[in-house]
């Protein structure tokens, strides 16, 4: 089956790697190393935002491991959400949730309405889908819980700045009104593909606290709630990680 998939694949997507280009196979067993977790760590922007809970990265964002992230959220290789969920889950098991520590809900950052619309997807929600998969198969109960939306109309982030993103994001995100419902008796993580300066999950734990779905003070900001991302730029992991392959 995992052949026929492949070839069916080939059909619709381009046959080389998207990572680094080798021929005949979506996702090369180097580039598919880069993004198996080894180096999954806490990683801190800097200059860290008020408010953003402690973050756990699977990969560093260079390299294969940006080719297949952006290939998968801008040119709309679908398939490619296996590898990155299966990457996101290990950020998530990273962050000290794993089996008998209770249910998990996985709440995506939400993409503008106008971005969904011209990519045909939301990346971090289909990546988010794969990975609550992958951490219920590992014994963690997982669900997606896509709480959050936009309540008005924010600007393209590219090329804006770190203070310039804060501004951007300041208040623009909400929890719907069947957030609770969602959400309830579960530890929640916010996830997302990449972290760079962490303006927009600052953003969406101040709407999840606002919301009443996590305790704890905005000075205590890795206290309750926990995030994870697929990749992260390599200075800012805690500890360096290792080049990714290719």
């Amino acid at each position: 089956m995992r052949g026929w998939w492949q070839e069916l694949a080939g059909l619709v997507l381009p046959v080389d790697c998207a990572g680094c280009g080798a021929a005949r196979v979506l996702v090369c067993a180097d580039c598919r190393g880069a993004l198996g977790g080894a180096v999954a760590g806490p990683v801190r922007p800097s200059p860290r935002p008020a408010g953003l809970p402690v973050v756990q990265a699977a990969a560093a964002y260079e390299g294969a491991v940006r080719a297949v992230l952006l290939a998968h959220k801008e040119r709309g290789a679908l398939p490619l959400a296996g590898v990155l969920g299966a990457a996101l889950a290990a950020a998530v098991l990273a962050g000290g949730t794993g089996p008998g520590r209770g249910e998990v809900a996985l709440v995506p950052v939400p993409s503008a309405r106008r971005q969904v619309w011209a990519r045909g997807h939301d990346p971090a929600r289909r990546i988010a889908l794969v990975a609550a998969g992958r951490l219920r198969r590992a014994g963690v109960p997982a669900r997606v819980a896509p709480v959050l939306g936009l309540r008005r109309a924010v600007a393209d982030q590219a090329g804006l700045g770190a203070r310039q993103r804060r501004e951007n994001l300041a208040g623009a995100l909400a929890v719907r009104r069947d957030g609770a419902r969602l959400t309830g008796g579960a530890r929640i993580v916010l996830v997302d593909d990449v972290v760079t300066t962490g303006a927009t999950l600052a953003e969406a734990a101040r709407a999840v606290r606002a919301a009443g779905l996590a305790a704890g003070p905005a000075a205590e900001p890795g206290a309750v709630l926990r995030a994870a991302v697929v990749a992260a730029p390599a200075d800012s992991f805690a500890r360096a990680p290792r080049t990714a392959a290719r």
